[in-house]
């Protein structure tokens, strides 16, 4: 099931009288974001509490839920004996929630990484199926230490095969599902990021928010960068005259031999052998970003052609503000950016105009190719520990996301991120001021058992998620004749007669509230005093504040116009500039408060639809009306969608006209 036809949410509150109050919970139609994930737990050990936490997310209108499917869960029996049953399961339950799927081709180990419960390594059969050491296939530290997490990039010509044929087996598997999976997102190392294991638990005192360690040690990595060197500058004599070395034989060049030294003396910035180092190092990693990607548009060919896919970038923010010659080292050693370029220009993408450019690099494919960020949570912390610049640096890989056309999705890097209101003011300035168009929570259980996670993500998905649904939304506008005094205002409420709709057009609105209710978005937000009371107002419904509506709402709120502002009342307000005042609409004159919506015209009855007025601080509902005409009877104002409606408070009067 797609977002864009996920199941009706309800209005939760217990329905009592017809203008009982009561609180909204349900999807937006909103602005930015195309879809509002969450990631499920790295193995799921419990069923019902999942269970329970999809149909809260469904209900606050999550779209999908990502998915590991582990490599080494699924082959570790043996190469190609595919073990299926754990995915059958989940997938089963995660579309019989009303929710989508993005699976992760998840090439690497479960266990090791921050926040990691599980242990799921990948499959042991591996390390002794090519004709090379096992050693020869990981990833070997500056430390001497060996990575088991995923296979080395400098072993991607033995191994790629063995990816594209569990993606291809996955294809098979679960075409019946390509309806229901938005993206596919490939892992390109460790966590699932393309990035080195810099920071992983192999080594000792490489974990935050140290320089981290490189990861380029092992005999083909080695092989690899003398034959980089000798083939940039021609010979081993031109190595030496470029670097000012002598060194006697190819096999005498190496990456460093005390990388803590070459990064504190800045070695890696201000000489050529340090900038030519590190620009091999980034390059390898960047041509294993294409050589994934390729294989995943390989693998993938058949009947999830059409899905888009993903890749994965880490906030790597440590080190950032440090002034002496370990800024930036943490990014160096996991391979995200070089060092032989101006890493604070915006031209260079503060660094990261190659990663960006992966991505970049595939926008002509028919499918979609989007970049993943972590890290939208976090605050600046220059001066602290971590000398962290991590919202600087959500920033930069955005604009030059935008600035290379390639579309940014973002997630939380740390769980306790997405339970605190600090983490989502980051997280939503991130998709006000930056290009970012979804967002993915780590995890579930943060956002789907309560409190100030669930709270909070509820309103990013009512605030600021594009849902396409169907509908017949027209421009509806009514005004109401109310005089009011200083501190009232006017608010209407209404829908469908649940009796009506219950016995008359096999409405259930016991059941499904919406049923009775019109989903409707506000046209004017420009008035100050009633733009809190507009957002989050999805429902023109009887049933009073929305779950994120500002405080004070009694239901849908009017603006006050005028036919005429007069120069004695002060400097011209209008409804175009202020939000209230004179409007061309108004021909009727002074305190004709007006509600101008686009209405989905297709939950009326017949384009008919009911509503009663209230003026706060005071006046109260108004009485009951006797209206003519109508469809059917009823004590409230009844109104046309599509059209401009003009009635007065406690009066039977109406006027319908065309716009």
């Amino acid at each position: 099931m797609h977002a864009t036809q996920r199941s009706r949410s309800l209005l939760s509150c217990t329905l009592g009288a017809t203008l009982a109050l009561c609180a909204v919970s349900a999807p937006a139609l909103a602005d930015m974001a195309q879809s509002a994930n969450v990631m499920a737990p790295l193995e799921v050990d419990n069923y019902g509490a999942f269970e329970n936490q999809m149909a809260t997310a469904n209900a606050m209108g999550v779209t999908a839920v990502s998915v590991d499917v582990w490599w080494g869960k699924v082959e570790g029996a043996g190469d190609q004996q595919f073990d299926w049953s754990y995915y059958d399961d989940l997938f089963g339950r995660i579309t019989n929630a009303g929710l989508d799927i993005v699976p992760i081709m998840s090439f690497h180990q479960c266990g090791g990484n921050v926040g990691d419960t599980c242990n799921i390594p990948i499959p042991g059969w591996i390390w002794n199926h090519y004709p090379v050491p096992a050693s020869d296939l990981r990833y070997k530290s500056e430390q001497g230490n060996e990575s088991v997490e995923t296979v080395s990039l400098w072993a991607d010509s033995y191994v790629l095969s063995e990816y594209q044929e569990f993606m291809e087996a996955f294809e098979a598997r679960y075409s019946y599902l390509a309806s229901d999976i938005d993206e596919i997102n490939i892992s390109m190392g460790p966590a699932g990021e393309l990035r080195y294991p810099s920071y992983n638990s192999h080594d000792t005192g490489t974990g935050y928010p140290t320089r981290g360690g490189f990861q380029s040690y092992s005999e083909p990595a080695k092989s690899d960068f003398r034959n980089w060197a000798v083939n940039k500058y021609g010979s081993l004599s031109g190595v030496n005259n470029a670097w000012g070395f002598s060194l006697g034989q190819v096999s005498d060049i190496n990456p460093p031999s005390n990388a803590g030294s070459f990064v504190t003396n800045g070695e890696h910035f201000n000489t050529q052998y340090g900038r030519d180092f590190v620009r091999w190092y980034h390059d390898s990693l960047m041509g294993h970003g294409y050589n994934m990607m390729d294989t995943a548009l390989t693998g993938f060919d058949g009947a999830f052609a059409d899905i888009e896919l993903g890749m994965k970038i880490p906030g790597i923010h440590w080190k950032m503000s440090a002034t002496d010659n370990t800024r930036r080292s943490a990014e160096i050693a996991a391979g995200l950016i070089p060092s032989d370029i101006d890493l604070n220009s915006p031209a260079t993408g503060h660094g990261y105009a190659d990663i960006v450019g992966v991505a970049a690099s595939y926008q002509n494919e028919p499918r979609g190719i989007v970049l993943h960020f972590t890290a939208l949570e976090m605050n600046d912390d220059p001066n602290g520990n971590g000398q962290s610049l991590a919202q600087t640096l959500v920033f930069w890989v955005a604009e030059e996301a935008e600035a290379q056309g390639v579309p940014i999705k973002g997630e939380n890097a740390l769980a306790g991120g997405a339970t605190t209101d600090t983490g989502w003011d980051n997280i939503e300035n991130a998709f006000d001021y930056a290009s970012y168009s979804g967002m993915t929570v780590l995890r579930i259980n943060q956002v789907a058992t309560g409190g100030t996670g669930q709270y909070r993500y509820e309103q990013f998905i009512n605030n600021y998620l594009q849902v396409e649904e169907s509908g017949d939304f027209q421009r509806t506008v009514i005004f109401m004749y109310g005089p009011t005094d200083a501190g009232q205002d006017m608010f209407i409420r209404g829908g469908i007669d649940h009796n009506h709709a219950n016995t008359s057009l096999g409405r259930n609105c016991q059941t499904w509230n919406t049923e009775c209710a019109i989903r409707i978005q506000h046209n004017n937000l420009l008035n100050s005093t009633t733009a809190s009371w507009k957002s989050g107002d999805l429902y023109l419904d009887w049933y009073g504040l929305e779950a994120n509506q500002g405080a004070g709402a009694e239901g849908t709120a009017m603006d006050w116009t005028t036919s005429n502002w007069p120069s004695s009342w002060g400097p011209l307000r209008t409804v175009p500039v202020d939000g209230y005042g004179e409007s061309a609409l108004n021909t009727y004159g002074d305190h004709y408060w007006m509600l101008d919506v686009q209405m989905d015209c297709a939950n009326t009855v017949n384009g008919w639809f009911e509503l009663k007025s209230y003026i706060s601080n005071g006046p109260g509902w108004e009485g009951n009306i006797s209206q003519s005409g109508t469809p059917y009877n009823s004590g409230n104002h009844m109104a046309q969608c599509g059209k401009i409606n003009v009635f007065e408070r406690n009066s039977n009067s109406v006027q319908f006209v065309d716009f």
